[in-house]
């Protein structure tokens, strides 16, 4: 039996790690998932690519976590390449409605007109996947968003 044909899209800044399954760009399946991103991101994706057969992968590629934003980054590439599967990206105040994202201590990243810089004593956003997916929105550049530098 052929598996159906998935986008996947993760957002590893969350608290919960929150990832969501669409076919034909409907959001189908939600999954959240509390712990260390290097212990639930394999555990979710093996479930995933037993079930389905995964096109692209889209991920929130920053600002947040520097270890989750650089595991996921190196994990989704690894898909990428061994299994041909497209990686697709965008930074983290899409999935939040453009609410500040917690960064170390009581410092927030916040995002006016395009430019990302840092604030204190702000409340998180919560993060949520859209229900349906406009490619557009997405870009080919992956790489990790680190606002500070990585340590």
């Amino acid at each position: 039996m052929q598996k159906p044909f998935v986008d996947v899209v993760a957002i590893p800044i969350s608290k919960p790690l929150i990832v969501g399954i669409y076919k034909d760009k409907e959001l189908i399946e939600e999954i959240k998932k509390e712990g260390m991103t290097s212990e639930v991101l394999p555990e979710i994706f093996d479930e995933i690519l037993n079930k389905y057969e995964v096109e692209h992968i889209i991920y929130s590629k920053g600002p947040g976590s520097f270890m989750a934003i650089k595991l996921s980054y190196v994990f989704f590439k690894t898909l990428e390449i061994t299994k041909g599967i497209k990686l697709l990206a965008v930074d983290g105040f899409y999935f939040n409605n453009n609410a500040p994202i917690k960064a170390v201590g009581n410092s927030f990243f916040v995002k006016k007109e395009g430019i990302i810089t840092i604030e204190k004593n702000l409340k998180e956003g919560d993060f949520s996947l859209p229900k349906k997916l406009d490619f557009s929105d997405f870009n080919e550049d992956t790489s990790p968003l680190y606002v500070l530098k990585a340590v």
